[in-house]
C-alpha cells in the first residue's frame, strides 16, 4: 500500500484507519467502565471518545484540504488541515479537565475498583490497536508530511502509554487496596493530555501563521540555488508549511547581460532542482539582475531585529 499509493490517498487511508480503530476502543473500554467502575479506565474512555471526535475532524479536513486550487484559493486548501489539528487540541484539552475533575471527586471520595481482570484485557486490546495504527500513521506522517495526520498521532502516542497507566493502577488497588491509586494516575493521564494538547496547538498554530522553515532547511534551499551555474545570489527567501505541502519563493540574482530566455532557464532549473529537494512543493522564483539595489523584504526584516537573511 505505502508503495504504490499516492500522498493523498495515504492521507485517506489514516483518516480511516484512526475512526475504525477510536470507534472499537470505545465500545470495549465502555464495557470495561461499565464493568470495573475504574476512573483509570474511565480516563481511557473518555481519551478515546475524543479521540473519535477528532478522528472525524481529521477526516474532514484533510478531506477538504485535498481540494485542488480553485479560483478562490489559488494556494489550495492545506490549511484545513492546521484548523482541524487545533480543533484536536480543543478536544483534547477538553477531555483533560473532564477528567481532572472526576478524579478530584474520586480523590475526595474513594470508590473500589471491581473486575479489574477485564479492564487489564480491555487495556491490552487497547495497546495492540494503537500500537499498530501508530506504526501505519508513522509511514504516512513521514511520507506525506502531514500536520494533521501528525497530531492525530500524537493524542494516539498519548493514548498508549496511558493504556499502560491504566494497567499499573488497576494492578496497584488490586494489590495495595489503596483506591487513591486508580484516580492519581487519572489526573497524570490528564496532565499528559494537556501537555499534548500544547504541542498540537503550537504546530497547527505555525502553519496558520505562515512560520519559516526551519532554518537547516532554508539554508539547503540557499545552497542549492547557489549550486546552479549561473546562480550570483539570492534575497527575499520566503518559505511556509501550507499543511499539504510547502511554498519556497525567492529572488535570484543573476548576470544582467543574460537575454531574457537565458535567465529563464537558468530559473527553471533552480525550481526543478528545489522541487526534487523537497516534496510536495511550490517553487516561485522572482529573476533579477546582480547588484540591483531596491526594497528588499531581508532589509525591513534585519531593520526589525529579525536576524540576518540569505542575500
Amino acid at each position: 500500500m505505502l508503495i504504490t499509493a499516492t500522498p493523498d490517498q495515504l492521507r485517506r487511508t489514516a483518516t480511516y484507519a484512526s475512526v475504525a480503530v477510536s470507534s472499537t476502543l470505545i465500545a470495549a473500554k465502555l464495557a470495561a467502565y461499565l464493568a470495573t467502575e475504574s476512573v483509570s479506565v474511565l480516563s481511557s474512555l473518555i481519551d478515546s471518545s475524543t479521540d473519535l471526535m477528532a478522528s472525524l475532524v481529521t477526516l474532514l479536513g484533510v478531506r477538504h484540504a485535498l481540494r485542488p486550487p480553485d479560483a478562490n484559493h489559488r494556494y489550495g486548501h492545506g490549511k484545513a488541515e492546521a484548523l482541524a489539528a487545533l480543533t484536536q487540541a480543543a478536544f483534547i484539552g477538553g477531555s483533560a479537565l473532564l477528567l481532572s475533575v472526576e478524579a478530584v471527586r474520586r480523590l475526595v471520595h474513594p470508590e473500589p475498583v471491581a473486575e479489574g481482570a477485564v479492564g487489564i484485557a480491555v487495556m491490552l486490546l487497547s495497546i495492540v490497536l494503537t500500537a499498530a495504527l501508530l506504526t501505519f500513521q508513522r509511514r504516512v506522517q513521514i511520507a506525506t508530511g502531514s500536520v494533521a495526520i501528525g497530531a492525530d498521532r500524537l493524542h494516539y502516542s498519548g493514548d498508549l502509554l496511558s493504556n499502560g497507566a491504566v494497567i499499573v493502577a488497576i494492578l496497584l488497588t488490586g494489590w495495595t487496596g489503596i483506591a487513591a491509586f486508580d484516580p492519581l494516575f487519572g489526573l497524570g493521564i490528564a496532565g499528559f493530555l494537556l501537555f499534548g494538547a500544547k504541542g498540537v496547538a503550537r504546530e497547527a498554530l505555525n502553519v496558520l501563521m505562515d512560520r519559516e522553515l526551519p532554518e537547516e532547511d532554508r539554508a539547503r534551499i540557499a545552497a542549492l540555488v547557489m549550486e546552479e551555474p549561473g546562480a550570483r545570489g539570492l534575497h527575499d527567501l520566503r518559505t511556509r508549511n501550507a499543511g499539504t505541502g510547502h511554498f519556497i519563493e525567492l529572488h535570484l540574482e543573476l548576470d544582467g547581460t543574460l537575454t531574457l530566455t537565458a535567465a529563464h532557464e537558468i530559473a527553471d532549473r533552480v525550481e526543478r532542482r528545489l522541487r526534487d529537494a523537497f516534496a510536495n512543493t511550490d517553487v516561485l522564483v522572482h529573476q533579477e539582475p546582480a547588484g540591483l539595489v531596491d526594497e528588499r523584504l531581508d532589509h525591513r526584516i534585519r531593520e526589525a531585529g529579525g536576524g540576518a537573511m540569505p542575500g
